[in-house]
């Protein structure tokens, strides 16, 4: 099942090329994984394999000990790497995993400190990811910590592993499965970018939100294709339709639906007041002090650059099950994210600049933060020159 899983990445996920370098940015516990990756990329005739090792104990470490002028430094080196491999046109895997609760006792201003520093160094970097110069995908790999996190008991890593491979469609014919997933997304993001909706109303418990989306914006699904045309599916599993609303055409009240795994801590029961694109009051019963870390990123990060729709019969969301893990959460509930929009979501985006998709109405920052508002009895209606179409009903696809 681990190399099934490994071929679908490589496969569905980065759509890996013969002659193509794969870079890899993995946590320690996934070395079983990267090694099985690393080895089936191989016979798919990759070029070469490139692996960054993560260690969240020692990041923990250096957050609590290290200065604020050295949390604040990011080595040029480390920046220098990356821009090599984007210009080699390298695919790039980015696997998440470990433990939800590792940075639960750091003060949430080294965390914010480290983060913001860490964003300012690869804002370009990001902004070519995002843009989809070259192919890229996020993927899970099970460790006992965060098994134990969802689950409650100890040696249930094995169980977490099931909902992983569940979830990411790994069963029978893995690659037809996706074919054929890639395919019912691509349906109702046709629907939705031929409507144009003006703007979308969102209600639900404890939300009553209208979301404005800019002219010519584009609704993105499963799969993408990178500037080669090479297509590609950046989240595996992946659930969502999504776009960028209008920054400044966002008002009303939002309530989130599952916790905010952010850095090692949880954000949850969280309100946000948005005026004319802008958070203008917020509040949380649990991370407060870390949600506001996040809101004062950038000027960018108090709005927001992603609208997704995810149904609640999505084979994550019927789990019923919690996974502190945002490639997971997201894929279980329609959400939103704090920050940069992907220039993606408006025609031609990737070709224009910063200031150009700022008046095009994007949102421009150096985070993008998802949290999840999705459940049961969300409404979505879109509204065209006055007319409305009710999209979703209690959480579900209607068109």
């Amino acid at each position: 099942m681990l190399k099934k899983y490994a071929e679908v990445v490589l496969k569905i996920g980065l759509n890996l090329q013969k002659g193509q370098r794969l870079f890899i940015r993995a946590p320690i516990d996934a070395r079983d994984f990267v090694e099985t990756i690393t080895d089936i990329a191989y016979d798919l005739g990759a070029y070469d394999v490139y692996v960054k090792w993560s260690d969240e104990v020692l990041t923990k470490i250096k957050l609590k000990k290290a200065s604020d002028d050295a949390l604040k430094e990011v080595p040029e080196w480390e920046i220098k790497a990356s821009e090599d491999l984007l210009n080699k046109k390298a695919a790039l895997l980015s696997i998440t995993g470990g433990d939800p609760d590792i940075l639960k006792d750091v003060p949430p201003n080294k965390i914010g400190i480290a983060a913001k520093a860490r964003n300012l160094a690869m804002k370009d970097i990001s902004k070519r990811i995002m843009s989809n110069e070259i192919s890229w995908c996020v993927a899970a790999y099970p460790t006992e910590k965060w098994a134990k996190k969802v689950f409650g008991t100890d040696n249930s890593k094995e169980k977490l592993f099931e909902y992983i491979l569940k979830s990411s469609r790994i069963e029978g014919d893995p690659v037809e499965n996706w074919k054929e997933h890639i395919s019912n997304l691509q349906r109702i993001t046709n629907f939705l970018n031929k409507m144009q909706f003006d703007f979308l109303h969102y209600e639900g418990p404890g939300t009553d939100l209208k979301v404005g989306l800019p002219k010519n914006h584009v609704w993105i699904s499963g799969a993408q294709d990178n500037s080669d045309g090479i297509t590609f599916v950046p989240n595996i599993p992946t659930e969502e339709i999504f776009t960028a609303p209008h920054k400044d055409q966002i008002n009303g009240i939002v309530k989130n639906s599952l916790p905010l795994a952010y850095a090692g801590n949880i954000i949850d029961n969280f309100t946000l007041e948005f005026k004319d694109g802008k958070i203008v009051n917020y509040k949380a019963e649990t991370g407060e002090d870390v949600l506001k870390t996040i809101l004062e990123t950038d000027e960018g990060a108090k709005s927001l650059g992603e609208v997704a729709l995810v149904p609640v019969d999505s084979p994550i969301y019927q789990m019923k099950t919690i996974f502190y893990n945002t490639l997971f959460d997201e894929n279980a509930a329609s959400h939103f994210a704090f920050g940069r929009a992907y220039s993606s979501c408006i025609k031609n985006g990737e070709k224009l600049s910063e200031e150009e998709l700022k008046a095009a109405g994007l949102n421009v920052s150096i985070t993008h933060v998802d949290f999840m508002i999705g459940n049961e009895q969300m409404k979505v209606t879109g509204y065209k020159n006055g007319e409305k179409i009710v999209i979703m009903e209690n959480g579900k696809w209607i068109i």
